[in-house]
């Protein structure tokens, strides 16, 4: 049995090198028994960004308080990022900014209080007894302090802020009063401020993710015997990859990978379709870590035909355009950098190069989810642009994003390539989680 521990702590770095080796070092067609990935990290690292990231976030979106109210069943999207995914009857979660700093406030019914407070996550874990309303303890509280800004979680376009109730609401503003009520404000910017940015050791853990993604991408492109293996035996051997070492999906499973060695299928599952001489193949993958952060790369192969030794000039022409645009989306992410500059960077280049249209946009936001929270790359093309393609790009984002190009097939319908990497912002600029595919993945 291989034990990888990959627990939080100073050493985090050298682990995830030393695993990457471990992963890698079987012989050919040699199988380990089981992967443990060791304890989760997410306990301290979802400790340190409520400490370190989340003022700065109220700060940022001008909150003076934040309410979360989380229950059993129907739970807030937020609530396993402030330690309320246990919630049975409701609790309060209260984070504000006053004279004295940042605090975080929890009315927890007495039959959850104890563990919660164990969690060490919060200030103050204020347990409440049986028959009494936390919510009501809460409004009180804010009262006394007198809040001028309260952030709730709804929202007209995150659904990761768009968690508290019609009934909650309700519920919530009959106890504030109208004065109050007035007060409340969406926590659609402090949601977007604090789950865009993330801490150096999950851009590591991403990194891992990724590295394993394109390498098992690559290894499924060797497994093709062209005119025999499908689209769907390719994805197979994706899903037995990520079983036999304990990942979950970045995505929807019936989704994920796709595979596509046909016209353009959009977000879609591979389908039996048999791989062919002179096929591009799309294969778009990604894999979740800890049951947390994931990854999202994808890898193309064309298919040499008889007598071919590397592919021929247009597809080359085709790759190299696609290859293009997203060096030029990379060259032009940097901090204070709008989500749609960076999209209309590498639209600049489907133009030059003549590519056909392309509805998608040129990248998107990655961490806990394939699109996460944060400046979307697009909308310089679009006929509606997205309002987060007008959000600035900051440093500790982390981006999935592509280059593209598209053309007509002689049998019918479009193919795109679209090259897509990942990278993390930085002061100076974009940085490569893993080094960026450069050529054809050529299978003979």
């Amino acid at each position: 049995m291989f034990i990888c521990d990959l627990s939080f702590n100073r050493v985090f770095v050298k682990q995830v090198i030393i695993a990457l080796i471990v992963l890698t070092a079987c012989a050919p067609g040699e199988k380990q028994e089981s992967y443990d990935w060791g304890k989760s990290p997410w306990p301290e690292i979802r400790k340190e960004r409520i400490n370190t990231l989340l003022p700065q976030a109220m700060e940022a979106a001008g909150a003076d308080a934040w309410l979360v109210i989380c229950r059993e069943n129907n739970n807030d999207p937020i609530a396993d990022h402030i330690g309320g995914e246990n919630a049975g009857g409701t609790a309060a979660f209260l984070f504000f900014r006053d004279e004295n700093g940042f605090t975080s406030r929890v009315y927890s019914p007495s039959g959850e209080s104890t563990a919660l407070d164990e969690l060490d996550i919060h200030d103050e874990v204020i347990s409440v007894k049986r028959g009494s309303s936390v919510v009501e303890q809460a409004v009180e509280f804010i009262k006394e302090k007198d809040f001028k800004t309260i952030a709730i979680n709804s929202s007209e376009s995150n659904a990761q802020a768009d968690g508290l109730s019609y009934t909650q609401r309700k519920n919530l503003e009959e106890k504030l009063g109208a004065d109050f009520s007035g007060r409340l404000r969406s926590s659609d910017e402090l949601i977007y401020e604090w789950l865009s940015i993330k801490l150096p050791l999950e851009v590591e853990i991403m990194t891992l993710a990724a590295e394993l993604t394109a390498q098992w991408q690559n290894e499924a492109y060797e497994m093709i015997e062209p005119g025999v293996t499908t689209d769907a035996e390719v994805a197979a051997f994706l899903d037995a990859k990520m079983e036999e070492y304990g990942v979950g999906e970045a995505w929807s499973p019936t989704q994920n990978p796709n595979v596509n060695s046909g016209p353009d299928r959009g977000h879609s599952h591979a389908t039996n379709k048999i791989i062919m001489p002179g096929d591009v193949i799309q294969t778009d993958f990604g894999i979740r870590l800890y049951d947390r952060w994931v990854s999202d790369i994808q890898r193309f192969a064309y298919v040499l035909k008889e007598g071919e030794k590397e592919a021929p000039e247009d597809i080359q022409f085709y790759w190299e355009s696609a290859r293009a645009g997203n060096r030029a989306a990379f060259n032009a992410m940097k901090p204070g950098v709008k989500g749609v500059e960076v999209d209309a960077a590498q639209r600049e280049v489907m133009k030059a190069n003549n590519s056909e249209y392309v509805m998608w946009s040129t990248g998107h936001p990655v961490g806990y989810v394939a699109h996460d929270t944060g400046p979307n790359l697009g909308g310089s093309q679009s006929p509606s642009i997205r309002p987060a393609a007008q959000k600035e790009l900051k440093a500790g984002m982390v981006f999935a994003f592509d280059g593209f190009h598209a053309w007509t097939l002689e049998t019918g319908g479009t193919k795109t390539i679209s090259v897509e990497e990942m990278v993390v912002i930085t002061e100076d600029g974009a940085r490569w989680l893993i080094p960026p595919q450069e050529e054809l993945v050529l299978i003979k």
